[in-house]
């Protein structure tokens, strides 16, 4: 399925045109200039070469700067990825937490709204859920460390609401955790097959993630 959306390589020629008017950083980021540009083409480049494949001089190249000027607006190559990293986890948590605290406390209406996020977040910054969640190798362990809590954060909230479910007798699953882990996942490959040309609109796969996550959820067993 990558196939489906997988990018040719191209010149910073290319990517400068690419970066007109693309919609690629949520809007919580408050990065402008050189210093949102020098994001974008990490995110591009990152996206499809992988951290390791990509040089400070390409991405410099790529943003209309010398290597050298880079480093006046974010100390290398690594404190980049860092920032689009924890843009993607904290953007994700975020939505999640908004989602669960406006479902009340009905462990359907819940996790319903718990996936719609998920998914979302997923279709509307495909190129920076994978980053986010692909790249995470190339981290320190300071950074890494960071990172993960914000990622734990978001998991945590949706262990929480199968474990009440299941405790309120909504739910019906063998394995609170694996269940997650089925719900999150398949979240998350979203961002590697969605896009518009399938004719699927973002609201049409959050509501099917949500209703499958229903049924996983609810089917009794014997």
């Amino acid at each position: 399925m990558e196939g489906m959306i997988a990018m040719a390589p191209r010149g910073t020629q290319g990517l400068a045109e690419e970066l007109v008017d693309n919609h690629l950083l949520p809007s919580r980021s408050e990065a402008d200039g050189t210093h949102r540009r020098l994001l974008e083409v990490a995110l591009l480049t990152f996206g499809e070469r992988g951290f390791h494949g990509v040089s400070v001089r390409e991405l410099a190249a790529a943003a209309g700067i010398q290597p050298s000027s880079m480093y006046a607006h974010l100390a290398s190559k690594e404190a980049l990825l860092m920032e689009l990293v924890m843009l993607g986890h904290e953007e994700h948590r975020d939505r999640l937490r908004a989602a669960r605290d406006s479902a009340a406390g009905d462990p359907i209406e819940q996790i319903r709204s718990l996936v719609r996020a998920h998914v979302g977040f997923h279709a509307e910054y495909p190129l920076l859920a994978r980053v986010a969640n692909r790249e995470l190798h190339a981290l320190k362990p300071a950074r890494l460390e960071k990172v993960l809590k914000v990622r734990g954060e978001s998991e945590q909230m949706l262990q929480e609401t199968v474990a009440g479910g299941v405790a309120a007798g909504v739910f019906s699953v063998p394995d609170d955790w694996l269940a997650v882990a089925v719900i999150g996942g398949s979240g998350i490959r979203v961002a590697d097959w969605w896009n518009p040309e399938l004719g699927y609109t973002v609201e049409d796969v959050e509501e099917t993630y949500a209703e499958f996550a229903v049924r996983l959820l609810t089917e009794r067993r014997e």
